[in-house]
């Protein structure tokens, strides 16, 4: 996982027989996502493993040569037609010790997994059970696929040490701006004849998060594209203003909520839907978001502050979205109140990009901590150092509030405390 074509001389897409040009390589399965997850490149040993691949993927697409084969390149839903090998139980215990190992070094005593099959729900619920989550989960059981919210039932502060929560579902609106995949209301300003695209029709996102609703789960929405964004906030203003929906008690999210019209910036905050965002997705893309969209398009986009000015709760959650970017949550604080690279540079200088969507470092605080655990219904037991709540913190070797902007990303954890333990590190 992670080529990016941006990063390359062309800016282009690779394709199959590039992994044939190494003889080492040549003649293996080989499978590589993109950095964004949006888009995978195989080799011409597994597309000869594919037979009868169809014309076009809803939601999706294989990218084809002048001469109409497939090139090796799958975006989003056509991704889907690669056989891969399942995952032995093993890899999966290995897969999980070695991500709790590395959060809890960088100081993360809460993740939300935003992409959970519903067979691994069972893996975290043994964990739970036998006391064996290093720290607290907030998971989300994949969606849209084959309706479960009716047989499945949410679980609340469960376990042993009761830190796993699954009362919620995430499903994907559309692809990523650097795979051109995000839907968008007009064609991209560098690719006039691509407009990317929706996973799955406006009907049947509508009929999958009424029936979420319904039964009680809270639904988080991948939406990129000012199209994806508006199409949802549609859905979610339905239910919200016109079937009765409680935000408070809902709380749906709108996972990235990158792309806007300005028109849709005020519409999520006047129903009130979450925007949970993360803010290194800004950093990562400003070398090349201003040319996906112009220069009206991309005023909507990114846009930080006024999301979190237009929330009437006051939230904008923080996330990471690792393993598409670092799990190291500094990088993501940095990124918000400086909009830089690690590096220090922007396309628009030192100040940073769009340097008025800039956070505080207390809104940027508060917004990965208080704020993440509103929108995971936790605000009362974590998020905040207050008689009460869990003891979860973490020590840092320097004051991240008060350091130049230039030191943020040079701090060190301490340790790392969990329900008053220390779970990395020493005090």
């Amino acid at each position: 996982m992670g080529w990016d074509q941006t990063k390359w001389a062309e800016s282009n897409f690779p394709i199959a027989a590039d992994l044939d040009n190494d003889p080492i390589l040549k003649g293996r399965l080989i499978y590589l996502i993109r950095v964004d997850g949006h888009a995978s490149w195989t080799s011409p040993a597994v597309l000869d493993l594919i037979e009868n691949l169809p014309e076009t993927v809803e939601g999706g697409s294989i990218i084809r040569g002048d001469d109409g084969k497939p090139t090796g390149v799958f975006v989003d839903n056509a991704m889907k037609l690669v056989p891969l090998p399942p995952w032995s139980d093993e890899e999966v215990q290995g897969f999980f010790d070695r991500t709790m190992k590395e959060a809890l070094s960088y100081g993360l005593t809460s993740i939300h997994d935003a992409d959970v099959e519903l067979d691994h729900v069972n893996f975290f619920k043994k964990a739970a059970e036998h006391g064996t989550l290093p720290l607290r989960l907030y998971v989300m059981g994949r969606g849209p696929g084959e309706y479960w919210g009716d047989r499945l039932s949410p679980l609340k502060n469960y376990g042993k040490d009761k830190r796993l929560n699954f009362r919620s579902v995430k499903f994907m609106a559309d692809g990523a701006l650097g795979s051109w995949g995000a839907a968008l209301l007009e064609p991209y300003s560098d690719k006039p004849d691509e407009n990317g695209q929706l996973l799955a029709s406006p009907e049947t996102f509508k009929d999958v998060i009424n029936k979420y609703w319904r039964d009680g789960w809270q639904t988080n929405i991948h939406c990129i594209g000012d199209r994806a964004n508006d199409v949802i906030l549609d859905i979610f203003e339905d239910i919200l203003e016109r079937q009765g929906g409680n935000v408070t008690e809902w709380r749906p999210r709108i996972e990235h909520a990158q792309i806007f019209t300005l028109a849709d910036l005020e519409r999520i905050g006047r129903f009130g839907v979450i925007a949970s965002v993360q803010p290194t997705h800004a950093t990562s893309d400003m070398g090349y978001a201003e040319s996906r969209l112009g220069p009206e398009r991309i005023k909507g986009a990114y846009a930080y502050q006024t999301l979190l000015r237009v929330s009437p709760q006051g939230v904008l959650p923080l996330g990471s979205d690792f393993p598409i970017e670092g799990v190291n949550p500094l990088l993501g604080f940095y990124a918000a109140v400086t909009r830089l690279s690690v590096s220090g540079t922007s396309p628009h200088g030192p100040g940073g990009w769009f340097p008025e969507e800039k956070l505080t470092r207390e809104q940027a605080l508060k917004g990965m901590t208080l704020d993440a655990a509103y929108s995971s219904f936790a605000e009362n037991d974590i998020g905040s150092l207050i008689p009460g709540k869990k003891a979860d913190f973490v020590v840092f070797d320097r004051d991240i509030m008060t350091v130049p902007e230039s030191e943020i990303l040079q701090a060190k954890v301490v340790a790392t405390v969990i329900d008053g333990k220390v779970a990395y590190g020493t005090l």
